[in-house]
C-alpha cells in the first residue's frame, strides 16, 4: 500500500488532469447523472477537507491567527486588489446582466474550503490560510453587497443571503475541522492500545487518501456541472478568457504583494492560492436563487469553476517553481506538504 501511495503522490498533476477528463466525459455522455453527482459534492468535499485538516497540526492554529502580516496581506489581496482587477474585466460582459452578475458573484468572493487543499499540495502555509478562513468569510458577506451595488446595481446587491455562506462554512470548514481536532486530541492522549491503533489507522487512511479523494472531487464537480454549461456554451464562452486572465493576473498580484509584504515562501504560496481561488461552490446557491431575468448567472459561476479547476491543477506545479523554498519540502506550519511533482 505504501508503494501505491508514493506512486500517486509523485503523479498528482497527471492524475488530476485525468480526473478532469473523466468528469468531462461523464458529464457529456451521461447528463442525467448531474443531479445525483451534484448532491455528492458537499459530503466528498467535507471528507477531503477532513483529511487535509488532519494533516495540519491544529495546535499551531493559535500561532497562525497571530500572524498579522499574513492576515493583512490576504485581506488586501482579496478585498482591495481583486475588486480593482474584477471591475474592468466585468465591463467586457456588462451588456448581459446574467453574465455580469454571475461573474461578480464568483470573482469577488475568496474561497474558504478547497483552497486549503490546493495550498497544501503546493507546499503552502495551510495552517495560516485555514486560520484566515473565518475572517475571509465575514468580510465577503459584508463587502459583496457593496461591490455588487457599485458594479451591477441595487438588484444584484439585494440578492445576497448571508445564511448560505454561514451554512457552507459550518459544513465544509467547521465540522471537518472539529472532527480532525478530535482525532488529533485522541492521538495525543492514547489512553489505551486499542484506541491508539484505531486513531493511527484513521490518520494513516486520511493521509493516504488525499490524492484519490481530490481526484474524485474534481471528477464529480466537472461531471455534475458540464451538461448545464453545454446548453448555453455560445454565451458562456465569452467568460472563459476573462476567467483565465483573472487567474494569470492574480498569480502575479499574489506573488508581488506577498513579496512586498516580506512574507516567507510558504506564506507567499498561500496568498497566491487565496487570491486565485474563488468561492464558486458557496455562491452557486445564491446565483440559483436569482430571478429568471438573470438566468445565466449560475452558469457563469459554474463556468468559472471549470476554468479554475484546470488552472489550479497547473498552479500546483507552477507556484512552487516560481516560489522555490530552498532546502524544504513542507511548510513552516509543520504540516505534511504532499510533493507537487508530476
Amino acid at each position: 500500500m505504501t508503494s501505491v501511495v508514493r506512486w500517486w503522490d509523485a503523479r498528482q498533476v497527471p492524475i488530476y488532469l485525468a480526473a478532469l477528463g473523466v468528469g468531462a466525459v461523464v458529464g457529456l455522455l451521461a447528463p442525467d447523472s448531474a443531479v445525483p453527482l451534484g448532491g455528492a459534492i458537499t459530503p466528498l468535499l467535507a471528507l477531503l477537507l477532513f483529511a487535509t485538516f488532519l494533516a495540519v497540526p491544529l495546535v499551531e492554529l493559535g500561532r497562525a491567527v497571530r500572524d498579522l502580516r499574513f492576515m493583512i496581506t490576504v485581506v488586501a489581496v482579496n478585498f482591495i486588489a481583486v475588486p480593482i482587477i474584477v471591475f474592468p474585466l466585468s465591463r467586457l460582459v456588462a451588456d448581459d446582466s446574467g453574465l455580469l452578475v454571475g461573474l461578480l458573484f464568483v470573482l469577488l468572493t475568496p474561497c474558504i474550503d478547497y483552497v486549503v487543499v490546493f495550498t497544501g499540495l503546493a507546499g503552502g502555509a495551510r495552517a495560516r490560510l485555514l486560520a484566515a478562513t473565518p475572517l475571509l468569510m465575514v468580510l465577503q458577506i459584508v463587502l459583496l453587497p457593496l461591490y455588487l451595488l457599485l458594479f451591477a446595481g441595487p438588484e444584484a446587491a439585494s440578492s445576497i443571503e448571508p445564511g448560505t455562506f454561514v451554512e457552507a462554512f459550518l459544513l465544509l470548514v467547521a465540522a471537518p475541522l472539529a472532527a480532525a481536532a478530535l482525532v488529533q486530541a485522541l492521538s495525543r492522549q492514547r489512553r489505551s492500545r486499542g484506541a491508539a491503533t484505531a486513531v493511527a489507522a484513521v490518520e494513516g487512511a486520511a493521509a493516504s487518501a488525499m490524492v484519490p479523494l481530490m481526484a474524485v472531487v474534481l471528477a464529480v464537480v466537472v461531471a455534475s456541472q458540464l451538461a448545464e454549461v453545454g446548453r448555453d456554451a455560445g454565451a458562456l464562452l465569452r467568460l472563459v478568457p476573462i476567467y483565465a486572465v483573472f487567474l494569470v493576473v492574480m498569480l502575479a498580484v499574489g506573488i508581488l504583494v506577498s513579496r512586498a509584504a516580506g512574507i516567507d515562501v510558504p506564506g507567499r504560496r498561500a496568498v497566491v492560492f487565496s487570491g486565485a481561488t474563488r468561492n464558486s461552490l458557496v455562491v452557486l446557491p445564491l446565483a440559483l436563487a436569482l430571478p429568471e431575468s438573470l438566468g445565466l448567472a449560475p452558469l457563469a459561476v459554474v463556468t468559472q469553476t471549470l476554468v479554475e479547476l484546470v488552472g489550479l491543477v497547473v498552479l500546483v506545479r507552477l507556484v512552487p517553481a516560481m516560489l522555490p523554498a530552498a532546502g524544504t519540502t513542507g511548510d513552516e506550519d509543520g504540516s505534511r506538504a504532499t510533493p507537487a511533482s508530476g
